[in-house]
């Protein structure tokens, strides 16, 4: 057993690139991704949002990433027919 097999994890790990012209990216398993801010920052200060390589405009990336919190939807009483208390 090699020492890279003892310390990988099963997980993908994030990378942060920059680019020889200044473009800043954020990868996760190979595509742009990034939960806490654009994925992609050009040298002119354009930023792109991209979750799992799917690129999304500023509000639908804000909605996405506000859907990955709190409880999943088949708990959330709002969704079911009564509410359990």
């Amino acid at each position: 057993m090699t020492n890279e097999e003892t310390t990988s994890t099963p997980f993908p790990q994030t990378r942060r690139l920059v680019k020889t012209d200044g473009t800043k990216a954020v990868s996760w398993d190979g595509k742009l991704h990034n939960w806490e801010g654009p994925a992609l920052i050009t040298p002119e200060g354009k930023k792109e949002y991209y979750l799992y390589g799917i690129k999304y405009n500023l509000e639908d990336w804000k909605e996405r990433r506000s859907q990955r919190e709190g409880l999943p939807w088949y708990k959330d009483p709002q969704f079911r027919g009564t509410a359990r208390f």
